[in-house]
Order: structure tokens, then sequence, then C-alpha cells
């Protein structure tokens, strides 16, 4: 694993990527005329496709286009914060793409369209992190298989987003970028783990982009960000390179605005791979295309199985189910048939045959160890350290108690049970659809919209496709009466993908629930100041000193810091001024940490900087809960080492007054 250089790092990072791709682009390669009046919103891959083979524009201007809507959006205006780091060969793609259409040379739909990747794929260009401190800089020698295939099929490979640490959750906060915003509700979360991937999709960020799913993390995000995400049956493609959760349930797909470009990029990504043993069942389950199974009448002759079980029937469910109910209701207007079905003990069958957080610990930990210069050997070290999100942390403490399997449960009797619940579960599934003459299931992904900031996911029905290995598209379904948009999920038999797109591809046109958001609009406004430390009427303010004497570990370090902080009791917002001494370039980040432990433990609950620099200002409205840390001493800030984030300077935040709890007490 190499690790990058903190210049090479702050110029891959979103923000200042961003502005030094638009610098170059100008510089070498001035838009025309007809580009700067050609708008990427809202564009499929086809209008894409069509507009370069017109010479209307170039993959050049597209990836000038993309990259100004990002800087308007993603750090600026909503301040999305999606988008992860920015490929820094971008442009030349795109370039070398050109020349190659100009020589007559087409590679095939995807040619020049650019991508932005979840960053649990590797790349040997980019980073890959998994958006988590543990893997910071890391930069593998190889692509994942998906990615190569994308490559070859001229793909141009703009950058990575954001996405819930290492995709162990479902709202998108990381240690190394911090939360991810739904552009529908900028109070929500995006979903996840996928969510960086499904909010640069619906913010027109690039034409598509590719997320990974172990238990809903493509198609959850995909429903609350009104587009279509597939996960593919298991063995329909390669998970070669992917940062692993659970080898059984892991699986990589794609996120598109709209039907036909899924299938697009399913056409470049799936295909055998000796490396993954689990393609040896995919071979010859794919057609030369599958754009041949778009067809806008095949609701007329479609059998749809209701799963009422999972609408759900507490009151928080009503608003979803709602919408789903009308959608079906829509395909019923289309000439579907609707069946009523059941599975019998479904809530036990999925129990028995779920795999999320059984192999975590091994397949995380081996990951761990095959890099090089890893800064974690185990997962328990990494937890101990400090070097998380908090959400992550509450993963682990209150969600999956894994830490008592011994290290042979992978060949235990409890594991083998797993899994043959797993084909129990799927054999179940077909003779369910084979009995009543089904071509889909459909169902709500989630029974409830998007949480607000700081809370959990509830409600999600994504474990179907995951613990069968059975494939499962989410299709916009429409909005709730608070505008929020909704999914509807359709599973089909195992390798069946056409069916499910083509019964998706008859929905999508004949209803066009599909909707942009709001918050990301065309043409892209003019740049936003930056926000100031908070410190007006009504602020309490505090100072506090970072330096070697609080490292992590305490050992000295270059550098030091003077900060002055403000809290706005009514407003809850958090506002910071550090002000660097000593050894500027050696600082990459500052982290606003939750204390749960003594020493470091705890987690990552705000980035306030993801580079460095001689002063870091800002601001950040804090949740009810860290207000609570905050006045109980359980905040600190971190100034983290360039060279290793084990290594950095920490400034205890100290409440005044007696609420705060003494350093006894802690």
């Amino acid at each position: 694993m190499q690790k990058l250089g903190p210049m090479t790092r702050r110029d891959l990072l979103s923000a200042a990527g961003a502005a030094t791709l638009l610098m170059l682009l100008r510089s070498s390669a001035p838009k025309t005329a007809a580009a700067a009046a050609f708008d990427v919103t809202e564009k499929a891959i086809g209008e894409l496709q069509a507009a370069m083979a017109a010479g209307q524009i170039s993959s050049v201007d597209l990836v000038h286009n993309y990259l100004e809507r990002i800087a308007a959006y993603d750090q600026q205006g909503p301040a999305l914060n999606a988008v992860l780091y920015l490929n820094p060969n971008a442009v030349q793609m795109a370039a070398d793409l050109d020349a190659e259409r100009a020589s007559g040379r087409v590679r095939g739909p995807l040619h020049g369209i650019p991508v932005l990747l979840k960053d649990n794929y590797e790349t040997y260009d980019m980073p890959t992190t998994g958006a988590s401190l543990a893997l910071r800089g890391a930069q593998p020698a190889y692509d994942a298989f998906q990615v190569g295939k994308l490559r070859d099929a001229g793909a141009v490979l703009l950058g990575k987003v954001n996405l819930h640490e290492l995709a162990l959750g479902l709202t998108t906060h990381s240690s190394l970028a911090g939360q991810t915003l739904n552009p529908y509700d900028l109070t929500r979360a995006p979903g996840g783990s996928s969510g960086g991937s499904a909010v640069a999709v619906t913010a027109n960020f690039a034409a598509f982009a590719m997320g990974t799913d172990t238990e809903g993390s493509i198609r959850v995000p995909s429903s609350h960000n009104n587009i279509v995400g597939l996960r593919p049956s298991a063995g329909l493609s390669s998970r070669e390179g992917l940062i692993p959760f659970g080898h059984t349930q892991d699986t990589g797909g794609p996120m598109a605005k709209t039907v036909t470009d899924i299938a697009l990029v399913l056409d470049a990504t799936v295909g055998f791979d000796p490396v993954d043993e689990i393609t040896v069942t995919g071979r010859g389950k794919s057609p030369d295309t599958y754009t041949s199974a778009l067809r806008a009448d095949a609701l007329k002759s479609a059998r749809i199985g209701v799963l009422n079980q999972l609408f759900g029937d507490a009151p928080e469910d009503q608003e979803v189910g709602d919408v789903v109910r009308r959608a079906l209701s829509e395909m019923r207007a289309q000439g579907a048939m609707l069946v009523d079905v059941a599975v019998p003990d479904l809530a036990d069958r999925l129990a028995a045959s779920n795999l999320l957080a059984q192999e975590l610990k091994f397949y995380l930990r081996d990951y761990f160890q095959a890099q090089t210069g890893s800064f974690f050997s185990t997962v328990e070290g990494w937890i101990d350290s400090g070097l998380l999100s908090t959400t992550v942390e509450a993963f682990f403490q209150f969600v999956f108690p894994i830490w008592s399997q011994p290290q042979n449960y992978l060949s235990s009797d409890d594991y083998r049970n797993h899994l043959t619940a797993r084909g129990a579960l799927a054999s179940t599934l077909t003779s369910l659809m084979d009995d009543n003459n089904l071509d889909v299931l459909a169902y709500p992904i989630t029974r409830r919209i998007a949480p607000v900031l700081g809370d959990n996911q509830v409600g999600s029905n994504a474990g179907v496709s995951a613990h069968s290995g059975f494939p499962a598209i989410n299709v916009p379904a429409g909005f709730t009466a608070g505008g929020f948009p909704v999914g509807m999920e359709l599973l089909g038999r195992a390798f069946a993908e056409p069916t499910l797109l083509g019964i998706a591809y008859s929905f999508e046109q004949a209803t066009h629930h599909r909707r942009p958001p709001q918050t990301t609009p065309a043409p892209v406004p003019p740049s936003a100041p930056e926000p100031s430390a908070d410190t007006g009427p009504g602020s309490i303010t505090g100072t506090a000193t970072a330096s070697g004497a609080k490292a992590i570990p305490p050992v000295e370090v270059p550098f030091a810091a003077q900060i002055a902080w403000s809290f706005n009791e009514a407003t809850r917002q958090f506002g910071y001024d550090i002000t660097v001494l000593g050894n500027v370039e050696d600082i990459d980040g500052a982290y606003l940490h939750l204390r749960l432990g003594p020493g470091p433990r705890g987690g990552v609950a705000r980035v306030l900087s993801k580079t460095g620099g001689q002063r870091i200002v800002g601001r950040n409205t804090l949740s009810s809960a860290e207000a609570d840390a905050l006045k109980a001493n359980k905040l600190y800030i971190s100034l983290l080492s360039a060279e290793t984030p084990l290594r950095g300077a920490r400034a205890d935040i100290e409440w005044p007054g007696p609420r705060g709890l003494s350093h006894a007490a802690r």
C-alpha cells in the first residue's frame, strides 16, 4: 500500500481537487461555446453519447461540466459532502478518449462517460480508503475487477465518493469525510452505505456511479435519492478488489437515473473472473446486451407478487406503504396482474440466513493485514484507536456482538447452518414464484423514509435479496406528501436480470417518477463564501491547546495549535477557529471526537477539515446527543499527522461551569 504525500492527497480532496482540475481545464482546454451551452443536468448516458457523436460536446467538456456542479454543490451551497477524491488523471483520460473517437474508434456506450466510484472499489490511480482513517492514503496497485471493466469500456473515472465508513451502516457517515447530506432534505441522511454514490447521481455530479451492497447498501440510498439501483445476482460479476464486509453477501452494482443506464453499465461490468470463484455460477447467464430486455409494454403480461408482510403495520410505515401501493396500482393500470403472496416464517428465515456480521471480523482483518504499511492489523485494534466514525463504534458496540466468535468460526456448524438457511430461503422464494407463475416480487425496500441526521435507519427489507443471492432493483415509486422520494424494490429469480430490468423499465416509462432535487439546480450559482466561526450573541466561548502533551499516542509531534471555540445553545452551532503552530505541512486534517471510554476510545463525530493549513475556521450544527456530550466534557479536537493518523495532537473541549465533569470523574 503506497502512501500519498500530503500535497497529492490534498489535490485529490473534493474541494481543492475540483478547483485544481477546473483551473487545469480552463488553461489547457477551454470550453467551446456549444459546450458552455450544454447542460449535463438529468442527461442519460445515451443523450451524452449522442451529443459527443454529433460533435456538440467532448468528453473533456463533460468532465468540466460535472466538476462545475461538484464545485458548486458538494462543499458549497447545500454542501452535500458526497465527493471524497477527484482523479488527477480524469482530464487526460477524457482527452485520450476524445482522440480515440476522432480516429474512428468508439469502444461502446460508455466511451467518454464520467463515473464516480464508491471508495471501497480499489483503483490504481486513486486512494481506496473505505472513507476510513484506518486506510487513509492507501492506494492499491491494481483496479477492482469492475473498475477495470469500466476502464476498458471507455468510462472516465472522475473520482471517489463517500460511504458509510467501510460500508458498516446505512446513513453514510465516515471518519475521513463526515456526514453526507440528502439533497431532497438536508436534515436527513442519504441512506447508505452507498450514500455518496446515490447523492452523486441524483445531484448530477457524474452520469452514473458504482455502489456495493451487502445488506441494502445500493438499494436503500437509491430509494432515498429517487434513482435506480441494482443489486445483481450473486456470481454475475466479480467481487475482486472490493474492501470486504462479508464475502457471502458482498456485491457491486450500478446506480443511475434511468433503467436504461443501469442496463448499459451492467453490460460493461458483468463477466467471469477466475480470481472470484462465485462467478463460475454466472457463466453463460448474461445476454449479449441487457438493453434487449427493455420493453415499454413489459407490464402488460407481467405477474407481480406483492409481499404484503414487508409493508409494515406501524403508523410510521404508513406514508411509504401508501406510495408503494399507489405504484402497484399504476402497474395494474398498465396491464400487470398483482398477486398477494407471503413467505411463511419470513422473519425467522431472514434471521437464520443472515451473514451480515458473522464474516466481518475475519475478512476485514485479513484486508487490513494484506495492505503493506496498514495502520491496523486487527478490527479490534482499529476500534480501540478511536479513529473511526461514532456511528461505526455504535455498530460494533450495540448491534452485533461478534467478538466472542472463535477464530475457527468460518468452519463451525453455526456458520454452515447459516449457509444452509440461505440455500433454503432461495429455494422457497423460487418455489413461491414458480407456484404462482410470478415474474417478480414487489415491496418497499425500506418501510420508512430516511432518518434525520444522527438517527439510525429502520425498516429495511433488504435481506430478502441479500440473504438469497437473488437480484433486486430499486425503481422510483413516487414521493410522500412531504416531498421525500420513495422507492419500490422488485426481486427476481437468480440471473433473471433481463426480466427484472424489463418490468422496471416499463414502469419507469409509464410513470416518470424521477424528479431532481431542488437543492442542486442548473445552471450552477456563483461560489459562496466560506463559513466563519459563530461567536455572536448567545454563544458560549472557550479556548483549548492542542500539543504533543495530548498526542495520539503521547509522543512529541512537530506541530501544536491554539483553538478558540464557541457554542450557541439555541442553534447548537459549534464554531471553531484553529491556529496551527509549528510544522503546518505535517497536518492532514482536523476532527471532532466523541469520547466513549478512557484515552482515545470513541469515534469521529465531525470532520472539521479534510486537510491542514495555518488556520482552520468553520462551524457545525451538533446533534442533541453531541451537544450533551460537549457539556459533559466528552468532546475533543484532534489534528492528525499526514504521515500516520496514529500520530497527532489532541485538545479536550472543556465546558465552563458546573455542568462539565471534572477530570477526576473522567
